[in-house]
């Protein structure tokens, strides 16, 4: 769970660190921030409240940017093989950085507003991502970064019926959509999304306001505090990736199994094609497939498959690697995501986990682990 951190580097505190401390929380340094990664009720018990009641986190870490300007969409389009054009007012999309050679630089989540497109970046990537939009972008809208916004995620099936109390309109958004709202006399802007499997939502507000909405929402009787272990845990069971593990600079899209991010207009004989750095070896990884591909693996045996484990055939050939691994709290057996060559990517093949020097077997598995809990409506 621990990002990189330089010793000599003061730690950042998002708006709700003395928060977390009162909450009794265990910190660790987490992609330059003292972050939570464990409340007194512990790590499995917060991912079982998530998946059964609704859990808030933290994530005033991440990065919040706003691009304002008439042609901010197309200009975002020149950086993501993603259609932002067509994003329609109040929706939210899943997006991509890419390098020239296909490479993946970051994800992150973008909303068309009334003032602009709302952008959210990775904690471990945001400066470089902010420089990125201002170098590409400046000529042609404003970015304007957000530092004084907080971030809260509210996530789990009851996510709704506590936020609700605060503002009942909260209840008609669908999973990608989002608005304006005002919660309980707080400001903010909601999009119904979140990084579990679960519903729930995403709230950005002021961070001079965070610690009293974190208050209001913590006060409701579903509602629990869930540090990163869980945060990790509750994605891994979904499916999703995690930057800087199973996406980063040596993965592209259609390796990573992203391609349902990547509509039919950005893609070669889409009406906006390509334009986009990588986009001929994307189109071309489209077209001819990739040497190797994500998958998710699930295992009979108890023993979890951690990060780093090389992964091998019947015959002990290394055929790949996992990228992440836990003992999922929910599916109650090992889980993990990982890159294998493309002949053994199928469903149901098995292969092997090179773990303490002994094969654990594992089969390639469809995601999410666990069923998701989206809200379409």
């Amino acid at each position: 769970m621990s990002a990189d951190q330089n010793l000599n580097t003061p730690l950042h505190k998002t708006p709700l660190h003395a928060l977390h401390l009162e909450l009794g929380a265990k910190m660790v340094p987490f992609a330059g921030y003292d972050m939570p990664v464990q409340y007194p009720a512990g790590v499995m018990a917060e991912h079982k409240h998530t998946r059964a009641k609704a859990g808030l986190f933290d994530v005033s870490h991440m990065g919040q940017v706003l691009l304002v300007g008439d042609d901010a969409a197309a200009a975002l389009e020149t950086l993501v093989p993603v259609d932002i054009v067509d994003l329609g007012m109040f929706k939210q999309r899943y997006a991509l950085f890419t390098a020239d050679d296909g490479g993946i630089l970051d994800d992150l989540m973008v909303a068309r507003r009334t003032d602009g497109l709302f952008v959210v970046v990775n904690a471990g990537c945001r400066d470089q991502d902010i420089a990125h939009m201002q170098k590409h972008l400046s000529g042609r809208c404003e970015v304007r970064p957000l530092p004084d916004q907080a971030l809260l995620a509210l996530q789990g099936p009851q996510a709704v019926t506590a936020l609700s109390r605060l503002n009942p309109g909260v209840a008609e958004l669908v999973f990608m959509t989002g608005g304006f709202f005002d919660l309980d006399g707080i400001p903010t802007f909601v999009t119904r999304s979140g990084y579990t499997g679960e519903d729930g939502y995403e709230i950005s507000v002021a961070a001079d306001r965070s610690v009293e909405l974190a208050r209001k929402l913590l006060a409701q009787p579903e509602v629990m505090p869930i540090g990163l272990g869980a945060r990790d845990s509750l994605r891994l069971e979904a499916g999703l990736c995690l930057y800087g593990h199973d996406i980063d600079t040596t993965t592209t899209p259609v390796e990573a199994s992203l391609t349902w991010a990547i509509q039919k207009v950005r893609r070669a004989g889409g009406a906006r094609a390509g334009g986009y750095p990588g986009a001929a070896v994307i189109d071309r990884q489209f077209a001819e497939g990739a040497a190797r591909k994500r998958v998710g693996l699930v295992s009979s045996e108890r023993m979890p498959v951690r990060e780093g484990a090389k992964l091998v055939n019947a015959d002990g050939q290394e055929i790949g690697v996992v990228t992440s691994g836990t003992l999922g709290p929910t599916v109650g057996k090992p889980v993990a995501l990982a890159y294998v060559q493309t002949p053994c990517a199928a469903l149901g093949t098995e292969l092997f986990a090179e773990v303490r020097g002994k094969r654990t077997p594992m089969t390639v598995s469809s995601t999410p682990f666990t069923p998701n809990g989206y809200f379409r409506g």
